[in-house]
Parts: structure tokens; sequence; C-alpha cells
């Protein structure tokens, strides 16, 4: 065999098994790619979890909602105990309240002002300012604060109660006559029939 026939031989296996081993590459290739795109379909396919809200707590327990308020009305005439040592305002008194506005007199002393009331969640809490509320005329020295103290009220009926709550500086109380006193309850007793049965005397 010549020389240039096995050389010849010898080129086209080499470029037999180059083909082969080109060919071979691209499958694989190919199979990347398609593995790697089907993963990206799965990626993008998988729906997006959406966001959870976050829960809102209550601010309230039950019925009673603490942020709804309404104006109590305490108006009437009361007769009744007031105890106020800084207006000398003691013992049997006379509470006029018509709106917002009361007059208190206990002895020779009477006092004016104005009466504010609010309801929420069944507790009223009121108000009151002692003295004049007309605006004083703008002077170098203005008058001092009217007094006012904060009380918790307490109306049934015709009857109402008013007293300072824990931290006021000022103590002052009104109570109706008979407020507070639970009348004794009567015992009920039992009815017994008065009239027996007669009795037939038995036959000899």
């Amino acid at each position: 065999m010549r020389k240039s026939t096995i050389y010849l031989f010898g080129l086209g296996l080499a470029v037999v098994i180059l083909t082969a081993l080109t060919s071979a590459g691209l499958v694989v290739s190919a199979q990347n790619a398609n593995s790697s795109m089907t993963m990206s379909n799965q990626n993008t396919s998988t729906t997006k979890r959406k966001p959870r809200k976050p829960k809102t707590k209550s601010t309230w327990t039950g019925r009673c909602d603490p942020t709804k308020q309404e104006q109590a009305d305490l108006s009437g005439t009361y007769t009744g105990k007031v105890n106020y040592p800084d207006a000398s305002l003691t013992g049997d008194a006379t509470l006029t309240i018509t709106g917002n506005n009361f007059t208190l007199s206990a002895g020779t002393t009477t006092q004016m002002g104005r009466i504010t009331a609010v309801t929420t969640c069944g507790y009223t809490g009121a108000t009151m300012m002692f003295g004049d509320l007309t605006p004083p005329t703008p002077s170098a020295n203005p008058p001092a604060a009217l007094p006012a103290v904060s009380l918790r009220a307490r109306k049934m009926g015709d009857r109402v109660t008013l007293m300072t709550v824990p931290g006021e500086k000022r103590s002052f109380s009104f109570g109706t006559a008979g407020t507070g006193k639970a009348k004794p309850r009567k015992h009920r007793t039992k009815k017994t029939d008065a009239t027996t049965p007669a009795t037939t005397p038995p036959q000899q």
C-alpha cells in the first residue's frame, strides 16, 4: 500500500471522528438549552403568593366603643347635701341645672357657672366651672382662671349625684336626699287557708 493512500485514509478517519465529536457537542448543548428553557418556563409559570394583610386588633371588647361619646343632659332642680369647702358651700343645698348653666345655693351662699357632661360606655364625666364666664376686658393684669372641678355624675330619675374623681385637687360632692339608700324589702308571708275540710264521723 502506498504511503499516500495511508495518509488519505488516516485523514479521512480523523475528519469522521471530529465530525462525530462536533455533533455530540451540539446535541449536548441543545439538551442543556432545552432544559434551561424548561426550568425558566416553570419558574415564570409559578403563581406568586399574595401578601397577607396584617390583622388589626380591636381597640375595645364587647359592645362598648370607647371612642363614641354622647352629650349628657343633667337638667333639673335637685335638693340635697353639698360639700364644697373652697366656695363655703356646705349642708342643705339646691342645685338647678338648665342645659349647661347651673346655680348652686346653700344657706346665704350662691354660686353660678357652667357644667358639661359626657357619657362614654355608661360612665358620665362632668366638669363644673364656677364663676362668671363673660370674657374679661384685656388688661395688663388679667384675672385668675375660674375654678373648675372634674366630677363623676350619676342621674336616676329626679335624683343626681356629683362627686370628684380620683386625682382632683378640689373636694366637691352633691347628692340628692335619699340617693343611694335602698328601701328594705318586705318579706312575703304565705297565706294559709283558714277553712278546714269537714270530717264525717265513722258509721257504726
